[in-house]
């Protein structure tokens, strides 16, 4: 890798989808009469959106988008954050636009006029806190590559993309010139694979950058694991992805994390929690956790511990930004 021209000014910039998430309880025959893959990610066009909106119970509305929610969580913990992602000119915009500012995170993209309007996610909470996603993108998948500031994603340690953001093609191209950008200006580029759907359409592009080593430190859970090297063994997908990266990090919800780093191994156990009332954005507080760790220079283990009890904060209420103070819930668990 080559050496970074100066020393960063930024922890962490990221870019995923802007989104609201709207959320509500549902039992589980209601997400089968409805056709949905209880636990599943689904994207959904405009007529599905608005079916599924009113068809919902009571519900809450809290910013969300993968990139953004581990933004949150690493400046909850301290970190010096950028996002970029595109919303429209419409009310659900503001409210993206507001909750990311009022986190500390920098967040500059100009807001996009006319349709469609700013992406939201209509997500059903099982009684046991399984959360089934609908994503309408709307927005989000029209951000340009244009509205990407080259020089401030060199000016940050780490870049960090959401593999969900990598379906449209117009963000597509852009996360592509903002990796040249970093890995020109010798920063780490972070990416988190989102979700097998993901991998079944550009599993060959995540294979192609992994072996051209545009990316440093992978985030999976076992399931996407399995799905991008097509090993349905835990450790022989391990075996296979983990010497083509410089930190691989895997996910196993109740069972832990393990991650791999140059021969190196460490595993951490999930943290006990009172009850499990929403998984949405378990893994990308896992990440904000992680990567923290790392940007502070820490071993394997704490950086999973540290991602282990952000994880553990965001399942314990509604929403995937987190509500507790994580840096008091850091300083307790791990000193």
């Amino acid at each position: 890798m080559p050496q970074s021209r100066s020393a960063p000014t930024l922890d962490v910039i990221g870019i995923g989808n802007a989104i609201v998430d709207v959320m509500a309880p549902a039992a589980d025959e209601q997400i089968e009469a409805l056709g949905m893959a209880r636990g599943g990610m689904m994207l959904v066009d405009t007529q599905r959106a608005r079916e599924l909106y009113d068809v919902m119970g009571p519900a809450r509305e809290v910013s969300g988008g993968s990139a953004a929610n581990t933004l949150a969580g690493l400046a909850a913990l301290g970190a010096n954050c950028a996002f970029i992602g595109q919303v429209a000119e419409d009310q659900l915009g503001e409210v993206f636009a507001h909750d990311i500012r009022a986190g500390g995170i920098a967040f500059d993209t100009p807001a996009r006029p006319g349709e469609p309007p700013t992406a939201r996610c209509l997500i059903f909470v099982s009684p046991d806190g399984q959360r089934t996603m609908n994503t309408y993108l709307g927005a989000s998948q029209y951000l340009p590559a244009d509205a990407l500031d080259e020089a401030r994603i060199a000016d940050a340690a780490i870049l960090y993309l959401e593999g969900y953001l990598w379906d449209p093609e117009e963000p597509r191209a852009a996360m592509r010139k903002a990796i040249a950008a970093a890995k020109g200006a010798g920063r780490e580029v972070a990416f988190t694979l989102s979700d097998g759907f993901v991998i079944e359409r550009h599993g060959a592009d995540f294979n192609a950058m992994i072996e051209t080593g545009d990316v440093d430190i992978l985030f999976a859970n076992e399931n996407e694991l399995a799905a991008l090297t097509g090993e349905s063994d835990f450790e022989a997908g391990l075996a296979q992805l983990a010497p083509k990266v410089a930190i691989l990090v895997v996910t196993r919800s109740e069972r832990g994390a393990v991650a791999l780093s140059r021969g190196k191994r460490a595993y951490v156990l999930a943290e006990p929690v009172n009850a499990v009332v929403d998984t949405t954005g378990a893994g990308d507080l896992f990440a904000a956790g992680f990567l923290f760790g790392h940007s502070q220079g820490k071993s394997l283990a704490h950086c999973l511990k540290l991602g282990a009890v952000c994880a553990a904060e965001i399942i314990s209420h509604y929403g995937a930004r987190p509500e507790a103070n994580l840096k008091a819930l850091a300083a307790e668990k791990l000193g």
